[in-house]
């Protein structure tokens, strides 16, 4: 009877601690439905009311100047070039390229996709870093009407409870009508009627399926995907990308898909003509701003930038180049870069980057001055600073005579010519050096040490020998 009791009596026990755990749990998830109903409160009530969109602040453009602030180089984005096109306006071209690059759940969320937003959390906890973002295209349009693009937590707070307003106010249509007017594009075009007439001379009514697809890319970074830049093969696979997205979500004719897919958009878009002095300069001036102050502060700060650019050389370096054309020819050379650095203080005078930024044939948009490239001779004073370091003199002799140095990464034998073709016999240092001669310099690297050597050079300022084995004698 005593054992019945005991095993009754721990019963109890076991229910009770089962119980007292489910209180705590349910404990737990009550005080986190309220704080976040408080939360969400306070944010609703501290956040703009989105029934007064006509009073939010405009933006104002920033602008790049020479070193005297006299001359201006470019304006970011400039003012404004917004035309406010109606809904009849804006093809559903448009509307589905727009949704599947950017929200193709729009039509189904109340502002915020949960299921994007775990899909994303779950991306970047995979990746250990944020790769992947879940704002809707209602959550972008608060942001860019309201905030800035900080990234907080309080921003996306805000920028989520925004988003949830802004459905209880409009209409889905009015919403992406109002998104396809506000966005920018880049180049100074903010708005899919601007963007359409900036870079296919056409109204935004007008736009074919892959003329869209290509104007839905811009909108995540203009400075990144920007069609006279740099990276026009990032911006082909994001269009591709789009329009088999389409395909999948069954949004389009597969005729007209077909026929989308099999266009070059490349080529019909119009050369850039907006007033633009020393472009690769420029370019090269925002990408280092970008990464230092972001793309809000400078598409909307009204930043005033004087850069370190000296005018007069800066035209005197590309008429330079400019009459260098039959030189290069001579030489089977269809292009060349210029840059003019001021020894004492590191300031870049004058920058041309190619021959002609707006060329394609020549890829001229590509800043050759910044580019990596083989060092070619310009390494051998590096290799016989070492050289010095480890007590050889400007006086010591050294061969200038046909040597094999055995095999090469490639297997075969490396055997180095000097650039005419000939031999110096028994030379100095400081001969082989004023001479650029190739064999002596491979034979002070060999003696120097590649890996000292590479080590060197890393505490001279260069940054770009990151894997001393993929270096060899022949970087001499």
């Amino acid at each position: 009877m005593k054992k019945k009791t005991d095993k009754k009596a721990k019963k109890n026990i076991f229910l009770n601690i089962l119980l007292q755990i489910a209180l705590g749990f349910f404990d737990v998830l009550v005080a986190g439905f309220l704080l976040a109903v408080l939360t969400f409160v306070y944010f609703y009530t501290n956040t703009p009311d989105v029934r007064n969109l006509p009073g939010v602040t405009i933006n104002q453009a920033s602008a790049i100047y020479d070193s005297s602030g006299e001359h201006i180089l470019y304006k970011i984005f400039g003012e404004e070039n917004r035309k406010v096109i109606a809904h009849e306006e804006i093809p559903d071209t448009v509307r589905i390229a727009t949704l599947a690059a950017e929200d193709d759940n729009f039509y189904n969320h109340f502002g915020i996709d949960i299921k994007s937003l775990f899909r994303a959390l779950r991306a970047n906890i995979e990746n250990e870093k944020i790769e992947q973002g879940a704002s809707t295209i209602t959550q972008q349009l608060a942001r860019s009407l309201f905030l800035t693009r900080e990234k907080t937590i309080t921003r996306k707070a805000k920028e989520a409870v925004l988003a949830i307003k802004m459905e209880r106010v409009f209409s889905k249509d009015e919403i992406l009508d109002m998104y396809l007017n506000q966005i920018p594009y880049g180049a100074n075009a903010y708005g899919i009627q601007a963007a359409a007439q900036t870079y296919f001379e056409k109204d935004a009514k007008d736009l074919t399926l892959d003329e869209a697809a290509f104007l839905a890319v811009l909108p995540n970074a203009p400075s990144l995907y920007f069609p006279h830049g740099e990276n026009d093969d990032r911006l082909f696979k994001k269009q591709r990308a789009i329009l088999e997205r389409l395909q999948k979500l069954d949004w389009t004719d597969s005729q007209k898909l077909k026929e989308a897919l099999s266009i070059n958009t490349f080529e019909k878009v119009k050369p850039l003509t907006r007033d633009i002095e020393a472009p690769h300069f420029v370019m090269y001036v925002i990408d280092v701003l970008e990464k230092e102050y972001g793309r809000e502060m400078l598409e909307n700060g009204g930043l005033k930038i004087i850069t370190s650019l000296d005018w007069e050389k800066q035209k005197l370096a590309e008429e330079t180049l400019k009459n260098s054309r039959q030189h290069l020819n001579n030489f089977q050379a269809e292009n060349a870069s210029l840059v003019a650095i001021e020894p004492t203080t590191g300031k870049i005078l004058a920058m041309v980057g190619s021959l002609d930024y707006f060329d394609k044939k020549i890829d001229g948009e590509v800043n050759v001055a910044t580019r990596l490239r083989q060092p070619g001779s310009s390494f051998k004073p590096i290799v016989y600073a070492k050289a010095f370091e480890k007590g050889l003199q400007p006086e010591t002799l050294i061969y200038d005579v046909r040597t094999n140095f055995g095999p090469d990464g490639s297997g075969k034998d490396y055997i180095p010519q000097n650039y005419n073709g000939k031999f110096s016999g028994l030379v100095s240092i400081r001969q082989a050096l004023s001479g650029s001669l190739n064999i002596p310099a491979v034979k002070t690297l060999y003696i120097a040490g590649v890996p000292d050597t590479i080590e060197l050079a890393r505490r001279m300022g260069i940054t770009t020998l990151s894997d001393n084995d993929n270096y060899g004698l022949a970087l001499a």
